[in-house]
């Protein structure tokens, strides 16, 4: 019973953190109608950025986040601009989906060039510390993590419905051609959309980077996870991304913790597997849906 309880407590708190990474790429699937297959490998510059400026500088990872937020949100930004705002045609989902992976790679080799292949670990006093929850003891840095996400998942949305901005990213995602035609700057509306989606991870980063040792290509296996969260949630749904994420970091982590940690992987694909099977568009709604 208690490895149960534990299981289901990491699972929902790491869930959260995930849930923050994918609802960045459910955005910027809503919005450009492709998926950014470059999306974790901005999750690990994020990682890297927060390690630099507390291994070498002394800052919090947390406290860092005002820093490395705003540098991966202007990244996220010239990237659009400069690589997919200039796609179109009728093949352009497809070259967008070829350019972030092209970038994607890209940027995996400048981050080997500076940091080498080896496995590093953000450090600090709470991410060795544990809490107390429920009769279980918890690393710090989950809980942290998981009340981070809850807020920054909470300012996503009241930015997407409380913003004149956000209620034109809202209607570029039901409706790209009717949004252009009543006015909307689709874009600038898309730049601002890859932008937020990138700086998201910023934060995703600074917390995978804390419970996780992690090199440049630890985003070959990210990028599936935060794939099979989003095509679980259902395509651009953020709230189904969030939902997903949950029930499937908590499943693999109950798995883990009361079966074995061999078959937790396993697990979390066959689900998705058999979800799909059964309903093609996911668990949580339809395409366009936030």
């Amino acid at each position: 019973m208690v490895l149960l309880e534990h299981g289901v407590i990491d699972g929902i708190l790491t869930g959260g953190v995930y849930a923050l990474m994918a609802a960045g790429l459910s955005l910027i699937l809503g919005v450009m109608n492709f998926l950014n297959v470059a999306q974790a490998t901005f999750v690990i510059v994020g990682s890297y950025l927060s390690y630099t400026l507390e291994n070498k500088y002394g800052i919090d990872p947390f406290l860092g986040l005002l820093i490395t937020a705003p540098c991966l949100f202007i990244l996220g930004a010239l990237v659009e601009w400069a690589f997919l705002g200039k796609l179109t045609g009728p093949d352009r989902l497809v070259t967008a989906i070829l350019a972030t992976y092209a970038v994607g790679i890209a940027i995996q080799g400048i981050l080997n060039l500076l940091y080498g292949t080896d496995y590093v670990e953000i450090r600090t006093g709470y991410t060795s510390s544990t809490v107390h929850i429920f009769g279980i003891y918890v690393p710090q840095i989950y809980l942290f993590g998981f009340v981070l996400a809850v807020v920054l998942v909470a300012l996503l949305y009241a930015f997407l419905y409380r913003t004149r901005t956000g209620a034109g990213l809202r209607a570029t995602m039901q409706n790209r051609s009717a949004a252009s035609l009543v006015g909307i700057d689709v874009s600038r509306i898309s730049t601002i959309a890859f932008g937020i989606g990138v700086s998201l991870t910023a934060a995703g980063g600074m917390v995978f980077g804390a419970t996780n040792a992690f090199n440049a290509n630890s985003a070959e296996d990210l990028l599936s996870r935060l794939l099979a969260i989003v095509i679980l949630g259902g395509l651009g749904s953020i709230g189904g991304s969030l939902g997903a994420a949950v029930f499937m970091l908590t499943l693999e982590d109950v798995v883990a913790s009361v079966w074995s940690p061999i078959w937790a992987t396993s697990v979390f694909y066959l689900v998705l597997v058999v979800v799909l099977s059964v309903r093609p568009t996911g668990l949580f709604g339809r395409v366009g849906e936030v």
